[in-house]
C-alpha cells in the first residue's frame, strides 16, 4: 500500500516499506552468502580469523560513524513532514552532508592509524598478519558514511527503494570482486612458490606453509571488495538524488513554515544522534569483545594448558598452524563462520526497525494511543515471526547446516559454537526494531543504557568462560547469548511502560514459539531418518524445506498473522480476501 501526498509524494506503509527492505535484504543475503561461504573454502579457516578480524575492528567505527545519524535524520524527516515542515527536512539534508563528512574522515583516520597498535596488543604472534585486511577496509568506513547521508534522508519519507538498491549494489560489488581478488592472489602465490618456492618475495619451507602465507593479503583482497561496494553504493546513491529528488515540490515549500536555523537543525540531530550511535556503538563491540578475549584467552590456554586444546581439536588442527603458534586465529575464524551464520537472523528483522522507526514516530507525534498500540504489536508480531523459527532452527539443526555450508572449515567446532548462537540471534534479532521503536518514541538513551548492560555482561562471561581451556570458543558464544537476553526483555518492558500501551505478548510470542517447536522437532527427525538413505546436503535440504512448510501450515492453522497486517502488504485487501476466505487470519 503506498501512500500519495500532496505534490506527488510516495510514502510506503510500515510494512510495505519493511517488505521493500526484506526483499533487498534477502537478495544482499543471498549474494552475501555466494560471497561469503565460497571465500570461507578460498581463505580456509585461519583466513577466515583474518577477515573476521578486520571487520571486528570496522563495525564500531562504522557504526560510530553512520549508525545514530541515520535514525536521528529518519526520526525528525518524519517528524516535520507529518508536521508539513519540508523547509527544516530539506536544512536536515544540507546539515548532514557536513556532518558525515567529518565523521567519515575521522573514523577512516582512526582506523588506518590506530590498527597497529591494537593487533600489537591483541595478537602477539605474528600481528602483521592482520594488517594487510584492515587497510584494505578502511575507505569503506569513509564511503558508508557518505551513503548514510541519503539513506536516513529518504528512510524519513519513507521512501525504502534507494536503501533497498543501493544494499545489493554493495552486496554484488562484494561478490563480484572480492571472491576474484581473493582467488586470484592465492593462485598467484602458490605459482609463485612453484616456481621459486617463495610467497611474494618470502621463502616458504613447503606448499602448506606457502598457502598460509598468502591468506593475510587474499584476505585483503576480498575485504577490499567491501570498500568497492560502499563507493559504487554511494555514487548510486547521489546520482539518484540528482535526478529523482525527494517528492517536495515548489508548492509545498511556499507554504511550509519558516524553517529552522542551520545551527539549530545540527544541534537537534547530534542530541539525538549521539545516543543512537553509542547504542549501535555498544552493539558492534560486541564484535571486537569477541576478537579481543577469543584471541587473548585462547592465546593464555595455549601457554598454560595447550594439551587440552591440542586433543580436542586434534582432528581439526594442522601441523603447520601449530607450530606457526595460530591456533586462536584457526579457533577465532571458527567462530567466524559460525558468527556469519548468527548474523542472518538480526539482519532479515533490521529491515522492521528501519521501516518501524518513522510509523512509530508519526503515531507517537500524532498522540494517537490506538495508531501507536498495532504499530507496535504489527511489529512485534512479524519480528516473532520470523526470528523465533530461524534461532530455533539455526540451533536444533546447528550441525548439518554448518555441514552444509561449511562442509571444508571444520563444521563439527562450527556446529558447536552455532548450537548456542543460533538461540542467541532469536534474541538479537527482537532487540533490534524494539530499540528502534524506542528511538521513535524520544527514549534514544534506553538502547544504549540497555547494551552497555548487556556488553558488561558479555564481557565478564568471555573473559571467564573462554579462559576455561574446556568451554574455551564456546564461552564467546554463551555470552552473546545472555548479553541479548537481557537487552531484549527489558527494552521490551521499557517499550510498554513508556508508551503507557499493553501489547498482547502472549498470542504474540506464543504461536511463532509452538509453530517453530513443532516444526523445527519434524524437521530434526525428517533430517535424522533421511541421512540414512541421504548422506550430508540432500538429506539436511529436505529437513529445512520440510520444516519451513511445516512451519507455513502451523502459523496458518493457529491465525497467528491478522488482517491489520496483511492489509500493509501491497495488494493486501486481495491477500486478506484469499486468506479470510479459509480462515487463516483473524
Amino acid at each position: 500500500m503506498v501512500r500519495r501526498k500532496k505534490g506527488g509524494m510516495r510514502r510506503q506503509s510500515f510494512l510495505h516499506g519493511a517488505l521493500i527492505l526484506m526483499i533487498a535484504i534477502a537478495l544482499e543475503k543471498v549474494i552475501g552468502a555466494l560471497f561469503k561461504i565460497p571465500l570461507a573454502w578460498i581463505l580456509t579457516t585461519v583466513g577466515s580469523g583474518y577477515f573476521g578480524f578486520a571487520y571486528s575492528i570496522y563495525a564500531p567505527l562504522f557504526s560510530l560513524a553512520t549508525a545514530g545519524f541515520p535514525i536521528a535524520i529518519s526520526r525528525l524527516v518524519s517528524e516535520n513532514t507529518v508536521r508539513g515542515r519540508y523547509r527544516d527536512i530539506r536544512q536536515i539534508h544540507r546539515a548532514s552532508v557536513r556532518i558525515f563528512l567529518t565523521l567519515g574522515i575521522a573514523a577512516f583516520s582512526i582506523m588506518v592509524f590506530g590498527a597497529r597498535p591494537y593487533v600489537t596488543s591483541v595478537e602477539s604472534s605474528s600481528p602483521e598478519n592482520f594488517l594487510p585486511a584492515i587497510y584494505a577496509l578502511a575507505p569503506a568506513v569513509f564511503f558508508t558514511s557518505m551513503m548514510s547521508i541519503y539513506r536516513g534522508y529518504y528512510e524519513g519519507l519513507r521512501n525504502m527503494y534507494p536503501t533497498a538498491i543501493s544494499e545489493v549494489i554493495e552486496a554484488l560489488c562484494r561478490l563480484i570482486f572480492g571472491l576474484a581478488a581473493a582467488s586470484l592472489i592465492i593462485r598467484r602465490g602458490m605459482d609463485e612458490y612453484a616456481s621459486s618456492g617463495t610467497v611474494f618475495g618470502a621463502k616458504a619451507s613447503s606448499a602448506a606453509y606457502a598457502k598460509l602465507a598468502t591468506l593475510p593479503y587474499a584476505a585483503a583482497g576480498a575485504i577490499f571488495s567491501v570498500t568497492l561496494g560502499g563507493l559504487f553504493g554511494f555514487l548510486f546513491l547521489f546520482f539518484y538524488h540528482k535526478k529523482n529528488g525527494d517528492g517536495i515540490t515548489e508548492e509545498m515549500l511556499r507554504y511550509a513554515p519558516r524553517p529552522a536555523p542551520g545551527r539549530v537543525i545540527t544541534s537537534r540531530l547530534v542530541r539525538t544522534a549521539i545516543p543512537i550511535a553509542l547504542g549501535s556503538l555498544a552493539v558492534n563491540l560486541s564484535t571486537l569483545v569477541d576478537s579481543t578475549f577469543l584471541k587473548m584467552r585462547i592465546g593464555d590456554i595455549m601457554q598454560t594448558h595447550p594439551e587440552v586444546l591440542l586433543k580436542m581439536y586434534q582432528k581439526d588442527l594442522t601441523t603447520e598452524i601449530v607450530r606457526l603458534k595460530l591456533v586462536p586465529s584457526f579457533l577465532f575464524g571458527c567462530f567466524t563462520n559460525a558468527n556469519n551464520l548468527f548474523m542472518l537472523v538480526p539482519a532479515l528483522t533490521q529491515a522492521f526497525g528501519i521501516s518501524a522507526l518513522p510509523s512509530v514516530t508519526a503515531a507517537w507525534a500524532e498522540g494517537n494511543p490506538k495508531k501507536l498500540r498495532y504499530s507496535i504489536e504489527s511489529v512485534l508480531r512479524i519480528v516473532a515471526l520470523i526470528t523465533i523459527p530461524c534461532g530455533l532452527g539455526l540451533s536444533v539443526m546447528s550441525q548439518p547446516i554448518a555441514a552444509l555450508i561449511y562442509p571444508h572449515n571444520n563444521p563439527e567446532i562450527v556446529g558447536r559454537i552455532l548450537s548456542i548462537l543460533g538461540i542467541a540471534s532469536a534474541f538479537a534479532a527482537t532487540s533490534t526494531p524494539i530499540n528502534s521503536m524506542l528511538q521513535a518514541v524520544g527514549r534514544m538513551d534506553l538502547p544504549v543504557k540497555l547494551m552497555v548492560v548487556g556488553l558488561v555482561v558479555k564481557v565478564v562471561l568471555n573473559y571467564t568462560l573462554v579462559g576455561i581451556p574446556r568451554i574455551n570458543v564456546l564461552g564467546a558464544g554463551a555470552g552473546t547469548l545472555l548479553c541479548y537476553l537481557i537487552i531484549t526483555v527489558f527494552a521490551l518492558f521499557f517499550l510498554c511502560r513508556i508508551t503507557k500501551t499493553s501489547p498482547r505478548l502472549l498470542p504474540i510470542f506464543l504461536k511463532p514459539a509452538l509453530a517453530s517447536a513443532l516444526s523445527v522437532g519434524a524437521g530434526w527427525l525428517i533430517w535424522k531418518a533421511a541421512a540414512r538413505f541421504l548422506h550430508g546436503a540432500p538429506a539436511t535440504c529436505l529437513a529445512i524445506l520440510a520444516t519451513a512448510v511445516l512451519y507455513v501450515v502451523c502459523i496458518l492453522w493457529f491465525r497467528a498473522l491478522s488482517r491489520h497486517d496483511i492489509l500493509m502488504l501491497p495488494h493486501g485487501e486481495k491477500i486478506a480476501k484469499i486468506l479470510e476466505k479459509h480462515n487463516w487470519i483473524r
